[in-house]
């Protein structure tokens, strides 16, 4: 059985850095009106694991989440 990764964002700690879309557009976005974070697609392809992956990491509030089930 094989893993599904998501990712989800708390905009309530999101502060519009842009550093997911820097790492990992067009998996993420930022919206047009607050220039906060828009996930593009929850779940995560193997492909693209290592670039959201960064994306989360660089996120200076800790907004974004990967979770694994």
């Amino acid at each position: 059985m094989s893993s599904v990764v998501r990712v989800e964002a708390d905009l309530n700690k999101c502060i519009g850095a842009g550093q997911c879309v820097a790492n990992a557009a067009p998996a993420f976005a930022q919206d047009d009106d607050t220039g906060l974070v828009v996930v593009n697609q929850d779940l995560v392809a193997a492909s693209e694991l290592e670039a959201i992956e960064n994306a989360v990491y660089a996120c200076p509030t800790r907004a974004l989440t990967l979770i694994i089930e």
